[in-house]
């Protein structure tokens, strides 16, 4: 039976490019290989990607653009970097911009194996949850990646803020730890630190402060992590 997720592979080095894509085809995924911006963007209209996995470093420009563009019109497609740059200045942008994963060059197949499917587990719970959730004002679509403000203003996530915000909203009035946050979310052996996750809850938070009923806020928890209370709840 073959997988049913779609993943956009773009890789310039020719024969890393192909020993990849045969690699996870015996996975079983379907593998679309391109090794430009120009043809991951061509490939993404062709396939819609259920993952990208990214060079940095291509001959028409950077990875990085290429993801933000990803974002743009495929919201729902996770994205995973493999690049040989080991800047941690580059792998904070990447994050930021909403990337799941950033493995390093060289790496073993398996551990790339392992990363990819962890984003399609937290995919997979992700598209589990309710269509909508209201608070107030405010509106949270998991499916859509997606917030609605207390001026009704639609503000787009990425993968890994909205996988912050259904763990506190499924942990609500509980306290959750930074540690916990980042082995749930990013996996235990992955490198974020505990400013990376202070990071993304900056965003929820602007989000959550828009609607002056303060039907739900984020509370900060000193040197643990974080609780979300919903008023009445």
């Amino acid at each position: 039976m073959n997988n049913p997720y779609s993943v956009l592979l773009v890789e310039d080095e020719p024969n890393l490019g192909k020993t990849l894509r045969d690699y996870l085809k015996t996975k079983k995924f379907n593998v679309s290989l391109g090794t430009s911006v120009l043809e991951g963007k061509n490939l993404a209209q062709e396939i819609k990607p259920t993952v990208a996995i990214l060079d940095i470093g291509l001959p028409d420009g950077s990875g990085i653009d290429l993801a933000k563009y990803l974002r743009q019109e495929f919201k729902e497609c996770a994205i995973l970097f493999c690049s040989a740059m080991n800047d941690p200045l580059l792998k904070v942008e990447a994050l930021e911009l909403g990337a799941e994963d950033y493995i390093t060059k060289p790496f073993d197949l398996r551990e790339l194996t392992l990363r990819l499917e962890r984003i399609l587990k937290n995919r997979q719970l992700t598209f589990q949850n309710p269509d909508e959730h209201s608070f107030g004002k405010l509106k949270f679509w998991p499916k859509r990646f997606e917030l609605a403000d207390g001026d009704n203003k639609t503000i787009s996530l990425g993968q890994k803020e909205c996988a912050i915000l259904e763990l506190l909203l499924e942990r609500k009035n509980e306290v959750v730890s930074r540690d916990e946050m980042i082995e749930l979310i990013w996996g235990e052996d992955s490198f974020p630190t505990n400013r990376t996750v202070d990071n993304y809850i900056v965003k929820l938070r602007k989000w959550t402060d828009s609607d002056d009923s303060e039907s739900i806020k984020i509370q900060s928890i000193r040197s643990i992590g974080y609780k979300l209370e919903l008023k009445g709840q």
